[in-house]
């Protein structure tokens, strides 16, 4: 509720007043004129009588104004939500509210006169005393957060701010200090760290779960690309036995179908030379130029299955030149045209990578004669950064990579062998296969430079077929 200011009334406004309220309550009445003096006093008595009963109510409401205020500063002072302290130099407390005694936990009257540095805590005494020691060498207002303890034993965390103030008492120096709890903001803060590093650890947790159940997934799928791979090598090698066996009987066939049969009729011719008396020159040349023919021709056969099985070209001449057999052979045989291109970079691969390479252009059109259809191919081997690459490709029709490669049905050893023997070496297989585009194989052989390069032998002499 509002008051109205106080505003004293002077002495001339009081007499006034008074004259006006005795005038009315008491009008002069018509007397003789002896007795004009005596109810002249009698007026002036009444008139200071109001003077001091208007005076006295003033004092009175002045009174009642000031304790109005007093008691509203003084509730303002000692039940304010923060500690007010009057301390001087050396930290005695002059003057305290009771919000900042009950901090202390002590009573206002047994405050006064005790030292703020005895309820720091040891980790803050310093910083206490660097505040005082701030606040009275300059204007400014100070700052800090210190931990201070009550005098039951209990501590919490207290904001300081200190600012300098005139003397109280002559000439000693004191400072205004204002005291905040930061124990429920401190508390607080920690319970918010506390969900703050719940929360990293749920998010970290997650995180780690996700992790977990991506390597079980890798770890899954590598189990089951493992048993893949080891369901395909039991199916290599059943087949590389079954095309082991299939190569013997082929030059077991071969070898007595054709070479037997030339040595027996060698041996014929042979014997009848033995037996028949050598009467006739010429008949006897004849017979032995057919058996020469026979001769040559178990030659040539002995040569065309040691060329089949490894090409002495390969180690003679090099890759190109090997390669280059074997496509004119095709070509002769297949009636399929297969542009050839290389550099000469890929000589220097070791004698290995070049029988790799080699064994994949030959797999490679052979398949290209079974089963593509195709009526153009095309080989090339070059040179990329850290590597040598050979490339073939046909404009045959198309089929399904993976179901080729992977199915273990199919009795086709040759991409799943070309595949092995360039990842042998450290190499990369790949095949494209597209309907309308053909069949592209890939192989990349990585260029060790601490391999020592592997140069062609120099061509042989072969002596010379009589």
């Amino acid at each position: 509720m509002k008051t109205r200011p106080l505003t004293p009334t002077s002495p001339a406004e009081l007499r006034r007043l008074a004259e006006a309220r005795v005038g009315k309550d008491h009008a002069p009445q018509a007397q003789p004129r002896t007795e004009a003096g005596t109810k002249r006093l009698l007026h002036e008595l009444q008139v200071h009588q109001l003077e001091l009963e208007m005076q006295n109510a003033e004092l009175r409401e002045a009174r009642d104004e000031v304790e109005t205020q007093l008691g509203r500063y003084t509730d303002l002072y000692d039940f304010a939500p923060v500690g007010y302290y009057s301390v001087d130099e050396q930290g005695l407390i002059l003057e305290v509210n009771l919000t900042g005694a009950a901090l202390l936990g002590v009573e206002r009257s047994r405050l006064l006169k005790r030292r703020l540095f005895s309820f720091a805590t040891p980790r803050s005494l310093m910083v206490l005393r660097t505040l005082l020691k701030e606040v009275f060498t300059g204007p400014e207002k100070r700052v800090c957060v210190v931990s201070l303890m009550n005098e039951q034993g209990a501590t919490f965390w207290a904001d300081l701010q200190a600012t300098p103030a005139s003397s109280i008492k002559g000439t000693k120096k004191w400072c205004r200090l204002v005291v905040s709890d930061l124990t429920t903001l401190k508390q607080a803060e920690e319970v918010l760290q506390r969900m703050e590093g719940l929360a990293r650890a749920n998010r970290e947790l997650k995180l780690e779960i996700v992790h977990r159940e991506m390597a079980e997934e890798a770890l899954k799928k590598g189990e089951s690309e493992a048993r893949l791979m080891q369901e395909q090598l039991r199916h290599l090698s059943h087949q590389l036995l079954l095309t082991q066996e299939d190569e013997r009987k082929r030059i077991s066939r071969e070898l007595h179908d054709e070479i037997v049969q030339t040595l027996v009729g060698i041996n014929v011719h042979l014997a009848a030379l033995t037996v028949q008396s050598p009467v006739d020159l010429k008949e006897l040349r004849t017979k032995i130029a057919r058996t020469q023919r026979l001769v040559e021709k178990s030659v040539e056969i002995v040569h065309r299955f040691a060329r089949e099985l490894r090409p002495t070209v390969l180690d003679d001449l090099g890759l190109i030149p090997a390669i280059q057999s074997f496509i004119k052979e095709f070509t002769k045989r297949t009636k399929i045209r297969v542009q050839f291109r290389a550099s000469t970079e890929v000589e220097q691969l070791n004698s290995t990578q070049r029988t790799v390479l080699y064994r994949v252009a030959q797999s490679a059109l052979t398949n290209v004669e079974k089963h593509a259809l195709a009526s153009n191919a095309s080989v090339g081997i070059r040179q990329i950064p850290g590597a040598i690459c050979l490339k073939i490709h046909d404009d045959g029709k198309s089929f399904e990579v993976e179901r080729v490669l992977f199915a273990t049905k199919y009795k086709r050893l040759g991409l799943l062998g070309s595949r092995e023997r360039v990842e042998m070496v450290g190499g990369k297989f790949e095949i494209a296969s597209k309907k309308g585009h053909g069949t592209t194989i890939s192989a990349e052989i990585p260029i060790s430079n601490n391999v020592p390069k592997s140069t062609p032998k120099t061509s042989r002499k072969t002596k010379p077929s009589r």
